[in-house]
């Protein structure tokens, strides 16, 4: 038995300092980028199963401009055999509705050249949040799918055996392989970059797929194939200073913060 597993990745900016400008779009040019910090939960897992099952392969996929191929390379430094970079001016905008489909189409392209058994996700994205892309791209696949995973119990050619995190508890699931699931940080604890993984990641080349190479129109993904769009963006409002309470003891600081809290009404 051996599996061929797909860990989706996405590069965001590493900065939370990404400003607005004048048209309310956020001014992410030139922003230094990295891995998503929920991929590396993805990925870790996917590297995991790759050692448990003897023979299997894990390959990273993102889409992007060509600058993603780095968050492929660091996933190749965690322990990944291989990346695909799905790039183009059209994919440009696009939000989970269009990235999911231009994932599935490439899914569809690696899974006709090497069946594929399973695709792994972060649980959602830190930079838009939507939590979706996963069970979006299970869905345009026809593929069993599952979300909030924190294990796999069992795995074989055919099925996995997961339990999801539930609000009131914990859920056993057995999915019918090929499947996508969504992993949450509690699956597991990433590894650091090796020392060999980062020399293998120095000189992996990564196959660079457009619409066309996965017969889509540049009309079904990026902005224009996109479900919705932001209109306008807007920072956070400045947090006002905070209260200092003075007073010569303990005690004074306390009874004077006791009348603050009552003249707002707060107690």
């Amino acid at each position: 038995m051996a599996l061929n597993i797909v860990v989706c990745v996405k590069s965001i900016p590493s900065s939370v300092n990404v400003g607005v400008d004048a048209s309310g779009q956020p001014k992410i040019a030139g922003v230094p980028t990295a891995l998503n910090p929920f991929d590396e939960f993805a990925v870790e897992e996917a590297v995991r199963l790759k050692e448990r099952v003897p023979g299997s392969t894990a390959t990273a996929l993102t889409v992007g401009p060509d600058a993603a191929a780095e968050v492929l390379r660091e996933a190749i430094a965690r322990g990944v055999d291989g990346g695909v970079l799905v790039t183009g001016a059209e994919f440009e905008g696009g939000d989970s509705y269009a990235t999911s489909l231009a994932l599935s189409a490439a899914l569809k392209k690696l899974h006709a050249e090497k069946p594929v058994s399973l695709v792994i996700f972060g649980k959602n994205t830190s930079d838009i949040g939507a939590g979706v892309v996963g069970t979006q791209t299970a869905a345009w696949l026809d593929w069993a799918s599952a979300s909030a995973i924190k294990k796999i119990d069992e795995i074989n050619e055919q099925s996995a055996t997961v339990t999801r995190m539930m609000e009131d508890g914990v859920d056993t699931v057995k999915l019918q392989l090929p499947a996508c699931l969504s992993t949450v940080k509690e699956i597991n604890e990433p590894r650091l970059p090796s020392l060999k993984g980062k020399m293998a990641s120095k000189k992996a080349v990564f196959p660079k797929w457009t619409a066309a190479d996965l017969g889509l129109q540049p009309a079904q993904v990026g902005a224009a194939g996109a479900g919705a769009s932001v209109l306008k963006a807007s920072l956070p409002p400045t947090r006002p200073a905070g209260l200092k309470v003075e007073g010569a003891t303990a005690a004074e600081k306390a009874s004077k913060l006791v009348d603050i809290l009552v003249e707002r009404k707060l107690i």
